[in-house]
């Protein structure tokens, strides 16, 4: 006989215990003899232990709970001077090393003064950001966030 000439069920009956000696379950059904786990209706919760303290309850609760958004990069206003006359997006403050990477929410809040005529686009920034940027001559565009490029579609336009 093969393995692959075997007659097996994929999915088993479940054994009925408790029907007689003859049934093979019979007597005990397979609770062993006395004690609290034998006894019909027992209803003991998954974390009891007996009695004792159970470690369920012992260790301290996580109250509140945890975001799982994250938090935009921050870029001061003072840095934008290092692009005058140059567009600020996400990659271009990135290579300048102001962002760890150019594919989160980049948001500009105010810091020191803007002197240089900036074209910014970023996702987000202050309303006094707004206007500095305005006061100096540059504009402020709000864009999406860039999508990294997936490497199957990198490997596809290489071949």
């Amino acid at each position: 006989m093969k393995y692959n000439e075997l007659q097996v069920s994929a999915n088993k009956n479940k054994k009925r215990v408790g029907r007689g000696i003859a049934a093979g379950g019979g007597k005990t059904a397979g609770r062993g003899t006395k004690g609290q786990g034998s006894r019909t209706g027992k209803k003991l919760g998954a974390t009891f232990q007996g009695g004792q303290r159970s470690l369920v309850t012992a260790v301290p609760k996580h109250r509140g709970f945890k975001s799982l958004r994250t938090p935009a990069q921050v870029v001061y206003l003072d840095h934008l001077n290092d692009f005058a006359g140059k567009t600020a997006d996400n990659m271009t403050l990135f290579e300048g090393g102001y962002i760890a990477t150019p594919f989160h929410t980049v948001k500009v809040i105010a810091r020191g003064e803007l002197t240089a005529k900036v074209t910014l686009k970023v996702q987000g920034a202050s309303k006094s950001v707004q206007e500095a940027v305005t006061k100096a001559g540059g504009t402020f565009e709000k864009v999406a966030t860039p999508l990294k490029k997936s490497t199957k579609e990198a490997e596809k336009a290489d071949k």
